[in-house]
């Protein structure tokens, strides 16, 4: 049964840097919430940055605390990240230094875990540290490096200790993570930097994250069609939408009749598309619902 077990996730310290403002929830977002759960039996979860920023990691786009809104860093693109040796050298030498803390972030209150089926937009993996098994990673995750010109892969704690025996002198203080987990570092810094490449054929290696300007692989995009199409109503939870990737999959769910609720801080792209859309954050309501149903 998707969607009726409890969040299992010991309680953490509250990260709000990260969280936009936002009301409390009132009785009435109970209410028609819990009616939603109630009424399904197959939901489909689909989570965005909007939880894990409960977690202290910044999403891109939230007014006032997303990156966007407190830096005029723009994600690295897909293309100049393949054509540009001195874009690797940046993202890899600003991503070495952010990963440490990256990874040792812990997942939330608002993770699910043991829901039956999850797609998620984030690339930080909290969902599986929740314990979360079925989790179909939409844009891919940080914790798996591949080479772009041959088969080779690599767990990214692995390539960690490569690069700090290649660059053991470089300097390791930042002042704020970013959404990918890389961080702010001088121009030294970065061209100082040796960067990773591949042992098998010393082609370039990349997270496999879909970068801005990339697709989702064709063969996720239909995992994921397959998911929404055997549920039978979705929950988006902390997400604008704003991608089409994730956009889409409401598009699907709303040609396929199924009922559709947000659970978001803010607008998203597909407000005049839903049931149902509370305003709040995850946190707030989450826990309380899961224990009412239970």
């Amino acid at each position: 049964m998707y969607g009726r077990v409890p969040f299992i996730v010991k309680p953490l310290a509250r990260h709000v840097v990260c969280v936009p403002k936002h009301k409390p929830p009132d009785t009435k977002d109970f209410r028609i919430l819990k009616e939603f759960l109630h009424k399904h039996d197959k939901i489909l979860f689909l989570t965005g940055a909007g939880i894990s920023t409960e977690s202290g990691i910044p999403d891109y786009r939230s007014e006032e605390v997303g990156l966007y809104a407190r830096s005029n860093h723009k994600p690295v693109q897909y293309q100049e990240f393949v054509k540009y040796p001195k874009v690797r050298q940046r993202y890899w030498a600003r991503n070495f230094i952010g990963w440490p803390r990256f990874s040792n972030i812990e997942p939330n209150i608002t993770h699910l875990s043991k829901v039956t089926s999850i797609v998620t937009q984030n690339v930080d993996r909290l969902h599986h540290k929740a314990g979360s098994c079925n989790v179909i990673e939409l844009h891919g995750t940080g914790y798996i490096v591949k080479c772009l010109s041959c088969t080779y892969e690599v767990d990214r704690h692995t390539l960690q200790k490569e690069l700090l025996s290649k660059n053991p002198e470089i300097e390791k203080s930042f002042t704020m993570i970013r959404p990918d987990g890389d961080v702010d570092l001088s121009k030294e810094q970065e061209e100082k930097f040796k960067v990773p490449l591949c042992p098998k054929c010393e082609g370039p290696l990349k997270p496999d994250i879909i970068f801005f300007g990339d697709n989702v692989p064709r063969d996720k995009v239909e995992l994921v069609r397959n998911q929404v199409t055997s549920s039978d109503a979705v929950f988006v939870l902390g997400s604008s939408l704003t991608v089409y990737s994730s956009y889409r999959i409401i598009l699907q769910a709303k040609e396929e009749g199924k009922d559709i609720a947000i659970l978001n801080i803010g607008p998203t792209r597909a407000d005049n598309l839903v049931h149902l859309k509370v305003e709040t954050k995850c946190g707030d309501i989450l826990p309380e619902l899961c224990n009412s149903l239970s």
